[in-house]
């Protein structure tokens, strides 16, 4: 960002410094020392970002209420679509009474379990920070259970070994 007197220059728009009218390509035709010749200096911005999912603006969230309540809803939406491509199963159940697999009811709980837990944790935050943490974390966006540890192979126990009959002499 350009600076001369306190203001801030934009590129492509005209200027006037100590009476003399500068056009608007002039900030693009000039070097450096050209520019610091008639005391323009070159200042970081200072530009700052916030997520707009939970903030109006810098240091300015949203309501975390209505927050909690639109997050909460994705999660059950989320979970609705993942329930969806078995539902069939349910209902030729109810109709029926066609068994559903064991594994389609094991998933179809895993993803009702996700959905309660997510939904708690949104309920539990206290503030949209914690919010913002818990949502953009990976717990929030993981819908499959964590693959079981490995367990470790079990060390061999070392076989003794004969020792020889002592001999007398």
């Amino acid at each position: 960002m350009l600076k001369l007197d306190g203001k801030t220059l934009q590129y492509d728009r005209a200027f006037t410094h100590n009476q003399i009218s500068y056009p608007a390509n002039w900030l693009r035709l000039t070097t450096l020392e050209e520019k610091q010749a008639i005391g323009i200096t070159e200042v970081a911005d200072t530009y700052q970002s916030w997520d707009q999912r939970f903030y109006w603006g810098v240091d300015n969230p949203k309501d975390l209420d209505q927050l909690k309540e639109l997050w909460t809803a994705k999660v059950k939406e989320t979970a609705g679509t993942l329930l969806s491509p078995t539902d069939w199963y349910v209902v030729r159940q109810a109709e029926n009474s066609a068994a559903v697999p064991a594994a389609v009811l094991s998933r179809r709980g895993e993803i009702r379990n996700f959905s309660n837990v997510k939904e708690a944790a949104i309920a539990a935050c206290s503030d949209v920070p914690e919010l913002v943490a818990y949502v953009t974390g990976s717990d929030y966006s993981r819908w499959e259970p964590l693959p079981p540890e490995p367990t470790p192979e079990p060390t061999p126990e070392p076989t003794p070994t004969e020792t020889p009959a002592a001999t007398e002499e």
